[in-house]
């Protein structure tokens, strides 16, 4: 049970009490518990001195920012100059009983590697006028989860097994086709007038601890066989580096907005698109579910997941660095607002639920108010008047949100919030 009187959010503990893994950390569902924390100025650039205006930002202070979350979080990706191929390996202008026009698209993630493809699938409203807007996330199972279409290739590369979705021996299987489709609404996206992308991470990297090394992170090695520098790229890193592969690909789809391309993802990958976002200013919308410790939430108000939490489970998401700061946040020198505010001044929209405490939703509220001060150097409206944190509520500003009622998961209705968003903000 939430109680969001005063400011505060409360939990019941009974029905945590069997995860005996991690009952020793329960105290970090009290707000009580919350340590005091300074976090580090958003506009105060590294010199000192403040940033008064726009250009200041886009001089400065925005790169400032940049490098400090590359060197301290998420790492540095190697620079991309251009010239991956992709192939269209099908075009269906029938597809979904006629409702769209399907394409998969194979995307090589490197000039001398042929054989690592990154699989994009792509649904378009046939009657709608083009270019169509899309929004684009990637999916944690296989693009043939999204869907029963029995036309979607099933990925070969290796999937964390779960027998019930039909994954067996890490691979996938035509049992698996759909099992995530309540996750993603593709007839209703497409009714609404946008395209729906898709990649499946994995292609990327496997999301798995020794990842790094045999993703697309290994590929782009200037040694082979080394070890990860303290600040090379993890795992959120390349997945966002997968996405920028995949708006070079809108770009030149001319039955694609190029101009009005959202990027949304869930949990880790909500992450992962915020970072994204956060890097390649060609993604006109960003849409962050759930995205919690290393996304939108706080990391100084050590709440739910924390940063040790996080590294001890999923060492390869992030960069080594970033593990200096294991139950020593209060010297992290970045926070999340910092994220989000990279962001700025695109539409930016956080959705949460009630019942995720191990997401943050208050931490990811807090970075959200904190950003809201880059929106409004930059002359947007940020968060909307009146905003608060409450349960069936959302709000429609430059950055908007809602928390649901429920658990970690997206829904239809969260769709639903990010459609209307989007068109509210459309160029």
């Amino acid at each position: 049970m939430i109680n969001m009187e005063h400011g505060g959010l409360y939990y019941t503990f009974l029905r945590w009490t069997k995860w005996s893994k991690h009952t020793s950390i329960l105290y970090r569902y009290l707000e009580s518990k919350v340590p005091e924390y300074e976090l580090p100025p958003l506009l105060i650039k590294n010199d000192g001195s403040k940033v008064k205006n726009s250009n200041d930002w886009y001089e400065f202070r925005r790169n400032e920012l940049l490098n400090l979350l590359k060197t301290h979080e998420y790492g540095r990706s190697p620079k991309y100059s251009g010239g991956l191929k992709y192939k269209v390996i099908e075009h269906n202008e029938l597809a979904l009983n006629g409702l769209a026009i399907r394409k998969q698209i194979g995307i090589c993630l490197h000039p001398d590697d042929e054989d690592s493809i990154m699989n994009l699938l792509i649904y378009l409203p046939v009657d709608d006028e083009k270019p169509i807007p899309l929004i684009v996330g990637l999916n944690f199972y296989g693009n043939q989860t999204i869907h029963r279409d029995r036309r979607i290739i099933l990925p070969k590369t290796w999937i964390r097994n779960k027998e019930s979705y039909g994954i067996t021996n890490n691979r996938a299987t035509h049992d698996s086709r759909g099992v995530r489709s309540y996750r993603w609404p593709v007839e209703f996206v497409l009714k609404q007038g946008f395209g729906l992308a898709t990649a499946y991470y994995g292609d990327i990297c496997p999301d798995r601890n020794d990842g790094c090394d045999l993703g697309v992170n290994n590929l782009y090695k200037t040694e082979k066989n080394a070890s990860r520098k303290v600040d090379d790229w993890g795992a959120i890193s390349a997945w966002a580096w997968g996405l920028s592969r995949a708006m070079d690909y809108f770009e030149d789809d001319d039955d694609i907005d190029e101009h009005n391309i959202g990027v949304m993802g869930h949990s880790r990958l909500g992450k992962t698109s915020l970072w994204a976002g956060a890097q390649d200013e060609r993604f006109s919308y960003i849409i962050a579910s759930a995205s919690g410790c290393g996304g939108a939430a706080l990391s100084k108000r050590s709440f739910g997941e924390t940063v040790k939490l996080i590294n001890d489970r999923f060492p390869h998401w992030f960069c080594k660095n970033f593990e200096k700061y294991n139950a020593n946040e209060c010297n992290l020198p970045i926070d999340q607002h910092m994220l989000i505010a990279l962001n700025a001044p695109r539409p930016l929209y956080v959705s949460m639920a009630d019942r995720d405490l191990w997401a943050d939703p208050k931490g990811m509220y807090e970075a959200m108010v904190e950003a809201d001060k880059a929106y409004k150097l930059l002359g947007t409206q940020g968060l909307p008047d009146g905003h608060k944190l409450e349960v069936g509520k959302h709000f429609y500003g430059q950055i908007g949100f809602h928390m649901r009622p429920g658990g970690h998961d997206v829904l239809k209705s969260d769709w639903e919030h990010y459609l209307k968003f989007i068109k509210l903000h459309m160029k």
